[in-house]
């Protein structure tokens, strides 16, 4: 099934949409399906075609093209040496013979290892170079680490357009060509945040500097719809990447046998006591997915597990270990939790989590089931926390 999107006159989005596709990378879930898009520029004298797609996806993307009737392709533009943008590359080569890749010499290295490219295969392009289509000229500015250090963007400078790739994107499948759902747009675009770009929120600052001096009148990424108000998508990331964090804490747990879930529940009344809001996601239960949502704007993270085996439940563990990755702008750390004879489990935590910088609260470990006592230790756990939030000057 063909399915060609028209951003504006001699600019079409020829790639694919994939309905079905629940995960992504085996790690990251995609409940909205996503798309590859594929951008063709029809130029008076070339023909150029910014990104590909998953090669599982190639006959969406050859169907489109034989639609529009295109018989020569001069230029494959890749921004970026991942598969799901540039594997169905070879493909193409066989098929439009006269045609070279135009990328830099990182991402070549790349392509070379993943594709098994030829090197007269490729015209390798400089930060600032151009290349004049007819009436259509491509510039290339590099936009690393968002999320690969050899990403680059294309602009089309007649229409105004920047061909970002993984930057802004969102997994979203849609046959809408712009983003009109901003409600749901919103929440794809900030998952694909802050499972894919919130490790590299200071490079992706000045990446947005790079945009916004382009002043594109669209955004046009490689992932779910293009942007025809580029500051919703930017706004956005500007929000998400600043330092400010919000009056929430967030809440990951794991019970066994109820002890540390009667904590989570004495801990959460408190907090609201105490003016904190609370988000709260069973680790068994939860699609990380939205954890790492809940990671991008809140101040504190507690993590409460049983001890299990000498240690926290690998949930638990997992929990730490991705937060620890995806390096968010929180603030304090809390460890909770019921154990029966002892262990380990505030050491192996805390050596998931040595990567973020934080203020790691006292641990609060109670033996078996809490008492009455042990319900006013997390009382002042709360308080605690709040108290935090106040100096931070996060809470109203």
């Amino acid at each position: 099934m063909s399915m060609i999107r028209k951003l504006a006159e001699g600019v079409y989005n020829v790639g694919a949409i994939d309905w079905e596709r629940v995960l992504f990378d085996e790690i990251v879930s995609t409940p909205q399906g996503t798309s590859y898009n594929s951008y063709l520029i029809l130029g008076k004298d070339k023909v150029a075609l910014i990104d590909t797609v998953e090669p599982e996806k190639a006959d969406q993307l050859f169907a489109n093209l034989e639609e529009l009737g295109i018989e020569r392709i001069d230029y494959i533009v890749s921004n970026h040496a991942e598969q799901d943008h540039s594997g169905a590359i070879p493909e193409l080569l066989e098929k439009y013979p006269e045609a070279k890749v135009v990328t830099n010499a990182k991402c070549k290295g790349f392509e070379k290892d993943l594709l098994h490219l030829r090197d007269e295969d490729f015209i390798v392009i400089n930060e600032g170079d151009t290349l004049d289509l007819g009436g259509k000229t491509l510039k290339f500015v590099m936009t690393p680490w968002v999320h690969w250090p050899e990403t680059m963007s294309t602009f089309l400078l007649e229409d105004k357009i920047a061909f970002t790739c993984d930057f802004f994107g969102s997994h979203a499948a849609t046959t809408h060509t712009f983003a009109e759902q901003y409600d749901r747009i919103y929440h794809e675009a900030k998952r694909y945040y802050a499972e894919i770009m919130m490790p590299f929120r200071q490079i992706i600052a000045r990446n947005i500097t790079k945009i916004e001096e382009f002043g594109p009148k669209i955004i046009a990424p490689s992932h779910g719809p293009a942007y025809s108000d580029p500051k919703f998508i930017i706004n956005a990331y500007k929000e998400w990447i600043s330092p400010s964090t919000k009056n929430e804490a967030l809440i990951l747990y794991v019970s066994m046998h109820g002890s540390t879930k009667k904590m989570v529940d004495a801990l959460v009344d408190s907090l609201g006591k105490y003016g904190v809001e609370v988000k709260v996601r069973d680790l068994i239960r939860s699609d990380m997915g939205e954890v790492a949502i809940d990671l991008v704007d809140i101040t504190t993270l507690v993590i409460a597990t049983p001890t299990m085996l000498a240690g926290p439940h690998p949930q638990a563990v997992y929990a730490a270990y991705l937060a620890n990755a995806l390096k968010p702008k929180v603030k304090i750390v809390g460890i909770i939790g019921s154990y029966g004879w002892g262990g380990r489990t505030v050491d192996i935590l805390k050596a998931n989590l040595g990567a973020l910088k934080v203020e790691l609260l006292e641990p609060l470990l109670i033996k078996g089931l809490p008492k009455d006592e042990d319900y006013e230790k997390i009382d002042e756990f709360a308080k605690k926390i709040a108290e935090k939030h106040r100096e931070l000057g996060v809470m109203k």
